[in-house]
């Protein structure tokens, strides 16, 4: 898609509610989010005495704090070591979808003076808490309120993810370009979408799949060879043009940041400090790429129904959305469990 300062929002919008919507058609949340949940003991529920299942919420992770007789959701009750409990599925998690207290020790739920809130469980809670390497902090992030985060590869990283650097966790809004020091020595000088290898002084400091800029014109590398840059040309909706030997090349790796999100909070980083992004499921990646793409334009065409009848009709776009949300939803759907009420 062409991108222009009236789309962005456009874009936004679709990446939030095809995430949500996926949510909801798969029952669980594909975020890490640190916080505590409190569950209420004895709380009817068709299970052990010391079990206790976590319904909607999945633990991501062993949890830091398990506390009984919170009094009414605040940690002032007895603490549970993580000693004394197993986190279940054993052979399959995380995510872990119930605790079980060990048989052998001597703990219990219910120490509370009500049943209400008396179990807190403190962790990350979510799928996963995988994440993939998005290269290094290519600038020291001084501020606890400041929102630009440099990085020093930017095709590791781009709107909507989750940007991970120390034990901060930061949602990715917007990227903007930065230049990268090196300048066009040789190549695209013509306006020719053929001319597609870029001379530059240091090759390692550009990256394949990188977006960048010369003057006005955007283009994609999709290879490097020594100090010689292969590109694709008018990239990103732009124009071809030609450029002069000297001209500065850009990157798009100043990112606009929303700080401190998911029970972390905003801290400071070093220069070189390690990046990284939480890591989706492939194939929840899949189709929620497909659903934002589709619900842009299914918006441009007005949501319009398949024209013709039979298997004579053209249907219109996201056709195929069906076979991918079948394979999502058995691959990762969670089944809603049912209780009496």
């Amino acid at each position: 898609m062409k991108e222009t300062a009236r789309n962005n929002w456009q874009i936004d919008r679709a990446i939030q509610s095809s995430a949500r919507n996926i949510e909801g058609h798969l029952h669980r949340f594909f975020y890490p989010n640190d916080t505590t949940r409190y569950f209420d003991w004895p709380n009817f529920q068709y299970a052990y005495p010391w079990r206790i299942w976590f319904n909607q919420y999945e633990l991501a992770a062993i949890p830091t704090l398990v506390t009984t007789g919170t009094a009414g959701g605040t940690l002032t009750g007895q603490t549970i070591p993580l000693s004394a409990c197993n986190f279940e599925p054993v052979n399959s998690g995380p995510p872990y979808t119930y605790l079980e207290l060990r048989r052998d020790q001597t703990f219990s739920f219910g120490a509370g003076p009500t049943p209400q809130r008396d179990i807190g469980i403190t962790g990350t809670f979510g799928f996963t808490v995988d994440k993939d390497a998005a290269g290094t902090l290519a600038a020291a992030v001084s501020s606890t309120t400041a929102t630009a985060v440099t990085v020093s590869d930017g095709s590791l990283v781009g709107v909507g993810n989750l940007l991970i650097v120390d034990s901060e966790r930061m949602i990715v809004s917007e990227k903007s370009s930065l230049d990268t020091g090196q300048t066009v020595l040789s190549g695209v000088t013509s306006a020719s979408s053929a001319d597609v290898a870029v001379g530059v002084a240091d090759g390692t400091q550009l990256h394949i799949d990188e977006m960048i800029q010369v003057d006005s014109e955007r283009m994609l590398i999709v290879d490097i060879t020594g100090n010689s840059v292969t590109v694709k040309r008018a990239w990103d909706g732009t124009v071809l043009a030609s450029h002069s030997t000297g001209a500065h090349i850009f990157a798009f790796r100043t990112l606009t940041v929303v700080r401190g999100q998911l029970g972390t909070a905003a801290a400071t980083h070093s220069n070189g400090a390690a990046a990284f992004i939480h890591r989706v499921p492939s194939l929840v990646r899949d189709l929620s790429l497909a659903e934002s793409v589709n619900r842009v334009l299914e918006e441009t065409g007005g949501y319009s129904d398949p024209q013709g009848e039979g298997g004579a009709a053209i249907h219109g776009l996201g056709g195929a959305l069906a076979d991918l949300w079948d394979e999502a939803e058995t691959v990762f759907g969670r089944k809603a469990r049912i209780r009496v009420v």
